[in-house]
């Protein structure tokens, strides 16, 4: 196949490039900043039609993954760059696509599964979930976060695009070995004494191994019946007490030590992110991706910690 990734630069677009190369496919990821890399890279803005649009011609699948980092704090100017780095980016990507003599077979596009509200009494899936924005107390940062998912997928929606099957993934916090990632950042609180609780614990940690992150990609190319909102997360979300007490036993941790709400709320403000990647109850399952025979390689998260911790270990060997 080939497989072309706009914004394929960060963690989760190399993994995907890498993979996808391995098995033999043709990648072609669009950045702002071309650079070498083991595939090919052609330059775009991101906002504007230019000669990268070529590459969409005949391609079997657009992975849109374009989108402004959100482990920022939420200023004005850094709201608007996180929505329009999103929305401009989904248009233009739309743009090509309708434009194209030979379409993509499939847009796979970028979502977020903190689309849905804060809840800890039951999962939200595709078919039942409760999107977020109206929780009672819900402090503005997580209502800017909904707004952000709302504008993408909305900017999805409005694509003409008759020819090509859209498919908006709506993934939980995709975990790999490599260094600078989500687990990476997890695993050094771990291996420094701090990853306890966080304000509690009771918050949900929904996650995906990057395997299977991977895998549902596949799954998704060759299940045609597979289009609109399809959640990409394991199909066991666990409260962060639980999930951090799980990695520190895979790395071979006993005690990892708590935070307050008001700790983690100052670090958030050192370290110039917010607390609502930490607090805000992620709950979120598939129901689509095994109603249509997708079956998760790491559905605990026992096993997935194991599996990473053993891989983070082999990659830092000196």
């Amino acid at each position: 196949m080939k497989i072309v990734i706009p914004g394929g630069t960060g963690q989760v677009g190399t993994a995907l490039a890498r993979a996808f190369q391995k098995d033999g496919h043709e990648v072609v990821v669009l950045s702002r900043k071309p650079h070498r890399a083991p595939w090919r890279v052609v330059e775009w803005d991101a906002e504007k039609l230019g000669d990268w649009a070529a590459e969409f011609e005949g391609a079997d699948a657009i992975i849109n993954l374009a989108g402004r980092s959100v482990n920022c704090r939420y200023t004005d100017e850094n709201r608007r760059e996180i929505i329009e780095s999103r929305v401009n980016s989904t248009r233009v990507v739309g743009l090509a696509i309708s434009k194209a003599s030979k379409p993509p077979r499939l847009w796979l596009q970028s979502s977020t599964a903190t689309i849905y509200a804060h809840r800890f009494d039951a999962p939200n899936d595709e078919i039942t979930g409760i999107i977020g924005g109206d929780e009672k107390d819900a402090p503005d940062t997580w209502r800017f976060s909904i707004d952000v998912a709302r504008s993408w997928e909305q900017a999805t929606d409005e694509a003409v695009v008759p020819q090509t099957r859209k498919v908006k993934m709506r993934s939980a916090l995709i975990l790999s070995p490599d260094r600078g990632g989500i687990f990476d950042t997890l695993l050094s609180l771990v291996r420094h004494g701090l990853g306890g609780s966080a304000a509690g614990g009771q918050q949900y940690i929904s996650w995906v191994h990057d395997q299977d992150f991977i895998q549902a990609l596949y799954w998704i190319m060759n299940h045609e019946e597979l289009e609109g909102v399809v959640n990409i997360a394991a199909p066991n979300p666990l409260p962060q007490s639980e999930f951090m007490r799980v990695l520190r036993e895979a790395w071979g941790i006993r005690l990892g030590l708590p935070a307050t709400k008001l700790m983690l709320e100052l670090g958030a403000i050192f370290l110039q992110t917010e607390t609502e990647l930490i607090l805000k109850s992620r709950r979120v399952i598939s129901t689509r991706l095994p109603q249509s025979g997708f079956t998760f390689q790491f559905p605990k998260w026992d096993e997935a910690a194991r599996d990473l911790c053993r891989q983070w270990r082999e990659m830092n060997r000196k």
